[in-house]
């Protein structure tokens, strides 16, 4: 069996009033995260992750933010999309594990339906995915609510 592991990391800015996507959730929150695509940083640092690993490149290189195809996209299209991709190559996901680092709003209510809608993009269990999240304890531009920050690894095996 061959196995590889990639890693994805990802950071948008945060705007006032502005919709606050992560998962494929919508988050109550007076600020959001802002970019090309929906700006769900937690969906863009598992795509890089799953790319990575493949060795197929990154989210820019498939996704161009000058490319009007993926203005204001669902990031959950994107990782269907990278899940082509793989399956191409003939790589399947064996598990995601994730960070979301942000002061606020608090995620942990969200994961069971962030998993869901992963696991479904994705085409894999919920078992398989992992979300966590931390604050940055107030510092730097995390702590001051101007951006928010994912992490992502996964490991994928050649079928």
């Amino acid at each position: 069996m061959k196995i590889k592991v990639g890693f994805g990391f990802d950071v948008h800015q945060l705007r006032k009033g502005h919709p606050f996507v992560m998962g494929g959730v919508n988050l109550e929150h007076t600020s959001g995260a802002y970019g090309h695509s929906d700006a769900d940083v937690l969906l863009h640092a598992i795509c890089d992750a799953l790319l990575g690993a493949a060795n197929l490149r990154d989210i820019g290189f498939h996704f161009s933010n000058t490319d009007e195809r993926w203005r204001g996209i669902s990031s959950l299209i994107l990782l269907k999309e990278v899940m082509k991709l793989l399956a191409e190559k003939n790589w399947i996901i064996g598990n995601i594990d994730a960070m979301i680092c942000l002061e606020a709003p608090k995620i942990n209510p969200h994961i069971p339906a962030m998993k869901a809608h992963i696991a479904n993009a994705a085409g894999i269990s919920e078992e398989d995915i992992s979300i966590k999240a931390t604050t940055n304890e107030q510092m730097g531009f995390i702590g001051r609510e101007e951006g928010v920050v994912a992490y992502a690894v996964c490991l994928i095996e050649k079928i």
